[in-house]
């Protein structure tokens, strides 16, 4: 037996031994009341106030017993949280299954009922029993039967940058742990706890409110006892898990490491700007092939990494990774973002060739239509130059653009050539989604030649407008302040009015999206900073012969002759903080690029 069994089991009939105190004291006031009807049936207990008091503590008895059963109803029969997941079938993924099975022969224990698949960086089991998960059809099959193994939960990420090899190292620790959930005490103090966190969710709801105070009390009570349980049964696992591959996990842990460094860059810098323009990207799994490359290229600390990738990828054991890799794509975005739960007209996906035109071009104009239009609705108020504006800087501000990048999206980072790929039409540059076997792409995609708008009279909004207003005192007082502001204000108004056509808010609990959200809170200045920056890559790419482009790690960047231009962000600063346009001005006279001629935003 494991070193750890004999711990998790005391722990587990700990946590029992709390359900059965709980139950004692529901039934203490019943027990007194049969005790003194018992004595006024035999004349023991005659006369007042004994007749009173007796009816009194039967009445109390039969109100604790009516809650004690609702409260023990709801535990048994509220449904406990499911982590949102891709199923993977067996016939999805024979060899994954395969695997699975022989690591659970090797280890000598019952194999996982199921596979799914989260678009996280880990790995866990997950019990999927429940009656509630039958009756509202979250789980069916063999998986939900009463008795049945935990799923296995895979984190997406692992089957596109992790080799076979060390997918099975890293998965043996995990799929040992189905050895001490199958034990009675154990699963049994598990669904208790589980029982009572869903009770907590229960309460709530209108009219059992106070269903959340005993089951809080509760779960303190019992909350170190099943810590203490779970860390007994992980080192049961491990101990059980020491003779399989145990040399290749310590280096695999190393891979787990650099996938959630490069998952995590390619979400916030990456595919948060495209969610927020109502795309989402369709191959995340395969992108972080190329994100990680690009990393392990940057960080000495990952050199060596990517020879790696002659070896057989974990995907390769899915039939159609590109189909998975679709799925788990939506799901994140439903979870990180709070999208859709299905593609529509507004919430389509978009290839990575395709991103640098229909998401970095395309936030760009919609902020440069953000900022002229809060340029003209300060305008008038505080008498300043309004501008050569026209219609379009005024109403060119789609509704549906709900945000930007990262502050300075197009300047972050340094400085780093990379040959730029020129996707032609149907061709990806990054793993396709057929064949994501693990090549990694360019570490910059550039958008097609776009369509420049007309001649120099073409009335419009213009960066020398920007410039100006944003000069000398204008630009550290009153007006910048109010820019940011107004932006600010812009922008929260268009992602409420976005969230009310969503039917946000309506989820609770569990159920709620996002649940993990990836926008940290951007001050006035930084989303001032980001505006000026789009309007500065907008003139650049109508009027400088630049282009947007995506960089896998830091997300939308502008391309000038196929490099990165990375020098822009300070200079914006500069202007934004400290009124002082001169350096952005000679950096935009050394690129060519015509402050006075407008910029087309839609």
């Amino acid at each position: 037996m494991e070193a750890g069994v004999p711990s998790a089991r005391s722990r587990a009939l700990a946590v029992l031994r709390v359900r059965s105190r709980a139950l004692a004291v529901a039934l203490l006031p019943a027990a007194l009341a049969v005790v003194l009807v018992a004595a006024r049936a035999t004349g023991r207990l005659a006369g007042e106030p004994w007749g009173t008091v007796t009816l009194v503590v039967c009445a109390v008895a039969a109100l604790v017993l009516l809650l004690a059963g609702i409260f023990a109803a709801v535990v048994l029969r509220a449904s406990p949280a499911v982590t949102p997941t891709v199923p993977l079938s067996e016939a999805a993924a024979p060899d994954l299954y395969r695997l699975v099975r022989d690591l659970a022969d090797r280890m000598d224990v019952p194999p996982p009922s199921a596979i799914a698949l989260t678009p996280d960086c880990d790995s866990w089991l997950e019990d999927r029993t429940h009656a509630a998960h039958r009756r509202r059809g979250i789980a069916g099959g063999p998986q939900s039967a009463p008795g049945a193994a935990p799923v296995l939960v895979i984190g997406s990420p692992f089957l596109w940058w992790m080799r076979v090899a060390e997918l099975r190292a890293v998965l043996a620790p995990v799929v040992a742990g189905t050895g001490p959930s199958a034990h009675p005490d154990i699963a049994d103090a598990r669904g208790f706890v589980r029982g009572l966190d869903a009770a907590v969710d229960v309460g709530s709801r209108r009219g059992l409110g106070w269903i959340a105070a005993p089951a809080r009390l509760l779960l303190r009570l019992c909350r170190t006892d099943a810590a203490e349980m779970e860390r007994g049964v992980a080192a049961a696992a491990s101990d059980r898990a020491q003779g399989v591959d145990y040399g290749l996990r310590i280096v695999a842990q190393e891979q787990v490491g650099l996938a959630y460094a490069g998952w995590d860059r390619l979400l916030t810098r990456v595919a948060l700007p495209a969610w927020r323009m109502g795309r989402w990207p369709a191959h995340l799994d395969a992108g972080v092939v190329s994100a990680l490359t690009e990393l392990s290229r940057r960080d000495r600390l990952a050199e060596g990494f990517t020879s790696r990738l002659g070896e057989r990828p974990a995907c390769d054991l899915l039939e159609q990774p590109g189909v998975i890799d679709e799925a788990t794509s939506l799901l994140a975005a439903r979870l990180f973002h709070g999208g859709p739960a299905e593609a529509g007209p507004d919430w389509s996906p978009v290839e990575w060739a395709a991103y640098p035109e229909e998401v970095v071009d395309r936030k760009w104009r919609a902020e440069a239509a953000r900022l002229h239009a809060a340029l003209d609705a300060l305008a008038g108020p505080a008498g300043l130059p309004a501008g050569p504006t026209g219609a379009t800087g005024t109403a060119g501000a789609p509704a549906s653009a709900a945000g930007s990048a990262s502050p300075a999206g197009a300047g972050a980072g340094t400085a780093t050539p990379a040959a730029s790929v020129a996707p032609a039409a149907g061709a990806s540059a990054s793993p396709g989604p057929s064949g994501p076997s693990g090549a990694a792409g360019s570490a910059t995609i550039a958008a097609p030649d776009a369509a420049h708008p007309a001649g120099d009279g073409f009335a419009g909004p213009t960066l020398e407008r920007v410039l100006g207003c944003l000069t000398g005192a204008a630009g550290e007082g009153a007006l910048g302040e109010a820019l940011a502001g107004r932006l600010s204000a812009d922008l929260a108004r268009e992602e409420r009015a976005a969230g009310t056509a969503g039917g946000a808010g309506k989820a609770r609990g569990a159920d709620a999206v996002p649940l993990f959200p990836l926008q940290p809170p951007r001050s006035g200045r930084d989303l001032l900073a980001d505006h000026v920056t789009a309007m500065v890559c907008c003139a650049a790419v109508d009027s400088a012969g630049a282009a947007p482009g995506m960089d896998w790690l830091d997300g939308p960047v502008l391309l000038v002759g196929g490099d990165r231009r990375a020098d822009l962000a300070p200079r914006v600063l500069c202007l934004v903080e400290d009124g002082d346009p001169e350096p952005l001005r000679d950096w935009l006279s050394a690129l060519g690029v015509r402050t006075e001629k407008p910029v087309r935003l839609v």
